[in-house]
């Protein structure tokens, strides 16, 4: 089997990184390399990296100014491709979560057994319990808490919709090459990840639990408050527009690229126009790939609301 290396992004993370870095040393399948990217932090964290090297396999990078979430990933990565052959693996580490003892063990023997069609997948990705602040379980599936379901599609994910979360995934380091280097216009990593590793090996879920994913109230993605209205459709814009202009990397079909450019029609539109009802019928028919699975009324709702433009919605609903 070849190497595991762990790619960790790290920013003011003094509270919890003691309990993640636990977390890796107690890994049944140990890790054979760590590269710590940190973002400009501010507190104490930088010196409990240092701690650690001698308990782990870790390599620390500091970058002078904080870059970001998607950036400190994307550096990771990198210095990742320099030092991995194609048949290693990589996962993804955020400083707050604390790692399920048998995550790399349960997660590299998926990844090394075929799947129906005999061939074995190029990303598995395991589920998770969440815990609080003080690390007590609130749910027991990060999955059913946040309705992500196991089977992907392209659309879906063209559509803003990610079901493989990257602290709980693991991936051949083969995909690197087609992933890096990261487009600027990725609103988040793990998303731009699956989308390569769908169409270059496919993907494959674990249903049990491989960490324990911490909600806080700061988190960088996961947990963080709902954004505005117009930073939602402003950010689906740039999204969709990344993807259409990195078509051929994502080796997107006609017919992928058609429901990009529509859909970008209509979230451009919904920032200035109020009711569109001529783009319900559009709506309706793409739901399945538009919306998270729920109830035939809220399934409705959403319809209804996704031809609203945001001035509507801002007299009705004072959304902002």
């Amino acid at each position: 089997m070849g190497k595991i290396c762990i790619a960790l992004a790290n920013y003011n993370g003094e509270r919890y990184l003691t309990k993640m870095l636990d977390s890796l040393v107690a890994q049944n399948r140990k890790a054979d390399i760590i590269l710590a990217i940190d973002d400009g932090s501010t507190d104490n964290s930088p010196q409990i990296l240092k701690d650690y090297q001698d308990r782990l396999p870790l390599q620390v990078f500091r970058l002078e100014k904080n870059s970001g979430h998607r950036a400190a990933f994307s550096k990771a990565l990198e210095i990742a491709k320099a030092q991995l052959d194609d048949d290693d693996l990589v996962a993804l580490a955020d400083n707050d979560d604390i790692w399920l003892p048998h995550k790399l063990e349960l997660l590299e023997k998926k990844i090394e057994t075929p799947s129906s069609d005999q061939a074995k997948p190029s990303l598995v990705f395991g589920d998770a319990q969440i815990i609080d602040a003080n690390g007590n379980v609130t749910a027991e599936s990060w999955r059913m808490f946040s309705k992500i379901e196991t089977t992907f599609s392209t659309e879906r994910q063209i559509a803003g919709i990610n079901n493989v979360t990257g602290c709980v995934s693991l991936f051949k380091a083969s995909l690197l090459k087609k992933i890096l280097p990261i487009p600027k216009g990725v609103t988040v990593h793990d998303r731009w990840i699956a989308m390569i590793a769908g169409k270059n090996g496919g993907i494959v879920a674990v249903d049990a639990p491989v960490i324990q994913y911490r909600i806080h109230g700061a988190n960088a993605i996961g947990g963080a408050p709902t954004p505005s209205m117009s930073k939602t459709l402003e950010t689906q814009i740039q999204w969709t527009k990344t993807i259409l202009s990195n078509a051929q990397r994502l080796s997107l079909t006609e017919k992928e690229v058609h429901f990009a450019n529509n859909l970008l029609r209509l979230t451009t539109a919904r920032l200035n126009h109020g009711f569109m009802p001529f783009q319900l019928p559009w709506i309706a028919r793409h739901r399945q790939e538009l919306f998270l699975k729920d109830s035939a009324t809220v399934t409705l709702k959403r319809i209804l609301f996704s031809a609203v433009g945001l001035p509507l919605a801002r007299k009705i609903w004072k959304k902002s």
